[in-house]
């Protein structure tokens, strides 16, 4: 089997029994279209079965001369998913990850943080924007928007593309709570618990969201908001506030979950806020019910600390 034949297997599995998000697909694409050509320029193979450990260590010692750790490891998981496949399938006796040994030491970071008083300042400054600008007028409408957007990513800790993706059925203003669809098509509830929050998205349903998109949060034409439009929507809303820390989506995320923590909220909570199977720090995922979730947003969550 050539090995563009085996890729081409591999992704069909991971787009319609693996589920995986066109993100994901795009990077297994490019991780494996970059394999592929290294090892036919530089080792002229084209076949599965040529492939063996000393061609893929080749591999791997290229790309550790060009890549920061992370992008490394994220690579080599790809190129390992590709070879496990095709040994389940039986279309290779063995992949040549068992038993090869691949050690990558990825610095440890801290997450990037907002502090409380900035994440203060900046609310202070979009509600002052949006009440003075004139009523229905295009600026307003999206004042609006961006504020009911702020309130969010900072009500749920969740990720962008998470926030972006939201449809007005995802948002249930009857119930205050939201369903965020996250990594893996995984469904999580999220308790909107501070009435400055619930009654933004309220005034943003009800006087600029489009009806005909299929978006909560959209662009003037109705479309999806893009990731990089609310990252360019902070920093505008950053410097418009005079804060000279650059500040990015993720940051709140990072930021609530820290807050959190710090105020006592029980780790679990945190992690089932957030979406994820597994923290380093935690116990495996433990589903929170909504009562408990809801308790312990209402004590520990850091919005009832920025004052408008």
């Amino acid at each position: 089997m050539t090995l563009a034949a085996a890729i081409s297997q591999f992704l069909l599995h991971c787009r319609h029994e693996k589920n995986l998000s066109p993100k994901t697909l795009k990077a297994y694409t490019t991780d494996l279209r970059q394999m592929t050509e290294f090892l036919a320029r530089d080792h002229s193979l084209d076949l599965v079965a040529n492939i063996g450990k000393a061609e893929l260590r080749t591999y791997i010692h290229h790309l550790h001369a060009l890549l920061a750790p992370r992008s490394l490891v994220r690579k080599i998981a790809t190129m390992k998913s590709l070879f496990h496949f095709l040994e389940r399938e039986d279309l290779i006796p063995v992949s040549p990850f068992r038993k090869m040994e691949v050690r990558i030491r990825e610095p440890r970071r801290l997450p990037r943080t907002i502090p409380l008083d900035q994440i203060a300042r900046l609310f202070k400054h979009v509600y002052a924007a949006c009440a003075t600008a004139r009523e229905g007028s295009p600026e307003h409408n999206t004042l609006r928007r961006d504020l009911a957007l702020l309130e969010t990513l900072f009500a749920t800790g969740a990720r962008v593309a998470e926030i972006c993706s939201l449809t007005p059925d995802d948002v249930d203003l009857g119930r205050d709570r939201i369903r965020i669809i996250g990594k893996g098509a995984r469904e999580r509830m999220v308790q909107l618990c501070h009435a400055q929050t619930v009654a933004a998205l309220h005034e943003y349903r009800l006087r600029t969201l489009d009806r005909r998109s299929r978006w909560f949060f959209s662009t003037p034409s109705g479309g999806r908001l893009s990731e990089q439009s609310v990252r360019t929507m902070l920093r505008r809303h950053a410097s418009g506030s005079g804060l000279l820390l650059h500040i990015t989506p993720h940051m709140f995320r990072h930021s609530v979950a820290t807050l959190l923590h710090e105020d006592g909220a029980d780790i679990r909570y945190i992690q089932h806020l957030l979406g994820h199977r597994s923290l380093a720090t935690t116990q495996i995922y433990t589903e929170i019910g909504e009562t408990s979730q809801r308790q312990m947003l209402v004590r520990h969550h850091p919005r009832r600390n920025v004052p408008v």
